[in-house]
């Protein structure tokens, strides 16, 4: 009884299979995608930012630090970002590390902003929790990685 109804299942089996793999050729084609327009807008902000020195020497070295500052965590966090894309792309999955480390960035670049402003401080506590949160978080995934549970094992 149980075989024939194992029998019956195989073509509903052989679908889901073939549904499943047509899935995963799709989301690692829009995934290539995605890490070229990343890697693109990469290349663009870094020459673009090469380009603005000569504009930047006009400026106050306050101005002109500040707006280096800003577009190089700006550029980081978008490498950041292709760097989890890449990993999904070679492991199948997302490192939480690197979500982490991108919003860390993301996070020291808003910190940046928030020098070169007058901002109240609780919101400066707030953003300061976030991050003292965000380095516990990254110090856990890196403390229980499945990676590491395997090593250990």
């Amino acid at each position: 009884m149980m075989s024939k109804l194992i029998m019956n299942l195989k073509p509903y089996l052989k679908l889901n299979e073939k549904i499943s793999r047509i899935f995963q050729y799709a989301v690692r084609a829009v995934l290539s995608l995605l890490l070229v327009v990343i890697l693109a807008t990469i290349s663009w902000a870094t020459v673009k930012t090469l380009f603005d020195l000569k504009a930047i020497f006009g400026k106050d070295i306050h101005e002109a630090l500040k707006l280096v500052m800003v577009n190089s965590l700006t550029i980081l966090a978008l490498l950041e970002v292709f760097m989890t894309a890449l990993a999904y792309f070679e492991e199948g999955r997302v490192k939480v590390t690197y979500i982490i480390d991108t919003v860390i960035v993301v996070i020291l670049t808003e910190i940046m902003v928030f020098w070169f402003r007058e901002i109240e401080y609780m919101r400066i506590v707030m953003v300061i929790a976030l991050v003292l949160s965000l380095i516990a978080a990254r110090i856990l995934a890196i403390r229980f990685s499945p990676a590491r549970i395997k090593e250990e094992a």
